[in-house]
């Protein structure tokens, strides 16, 4: 279980921040304990800033039991990556754009699929242990993102196992896009996005068994 009161937030990134990263925000936040420490934010690349969900992400969202309560859509933003302790791209291209707004943030940058993929295989290294302490040198103003046990353990482990383990097809760690295509294909991208989602709730929140 994580430790502490402050928020130690998550960043999913996709294109609008209409629906992928939406889903991902309300679904991981749907799906971790009462009580986590961890914050669930979303961006698009190409998002305007706009209050309320749109109608389809919503309907398919509240049917996986998410909140769709309160949410206003944001551009990605340097500042936003650079304050998050985790960025996760719906795709390669989200994960690249935020790398290119903070290069320094290259090792908590990966895709969704990718993280749980990777950190699924590398939890136990860090399972029951204390979380390393991190200092993120790219936060503006020299704030700190809280830190909370076991979470930093967690990314680290990711990303010590991105260049130790054989690549992937990238095609396999992306999500597609439901803009402009049939209910099916968003309600399929739901499905996909809460199973990972809820992996990702039990890797982040102290590495429960998996």
């Amino acid at each position: 279980m994580l430790r502490g009161r402050e928020m130690t937030q998550v960043l999913f990134v996709c294109t609008g921040n209409v629906h992928r990263s939406v889903l991902a925000e309300r679904l991981l936040a749907a799906r971790l304990p009462p009580g986590s420490a961890v914050r669930p934010k979303s961006a698009g690349t190409q998002a305007r800033p706009w209050s309320g969900m749109e109608a389809s992400t919503r309907a398919v969202l509240e049917e996986r039991g998410g909140d769709g309560s309160g949410f206003a859509a944001r551009p990605l933003t340097a500042q936003l990556v650079a304050e998050a302790a985790l960025i996760l791209g719906l795709a390669h291209e989200h994960r690249e754009a935020a790398v290119r707004l903070v290069p320094t943030a290259l090792r908590r940058c990966f895709t969704l699929k990718e993280f749980v993929r990777l950190a699924a295989g590398g939890v136990d290294t860090v399972r029951g242990g204390e979380g390393t302490a991190t200092t993120h040198g790219d936060v503006p103003d020299g704030q700190v993102p809280p830190v909370v046990d076991g979470f930093d353990g967690v990314v680290a482990a990711a990303a010590r196992r991105r260049g130790a383990v054989a690549p992937v097809p990238p095609a396999e760690d992306d999500i597609s896009d439901p803009w402009g295509r049939p209910p099916s294909v968003l309600y399929e991208c739901a499905r996909e996005i809460d199973g990972t989602a809820s992996t990702l709730a039990r890797l982040l929140d102290g590495g429960a068994s998996l």
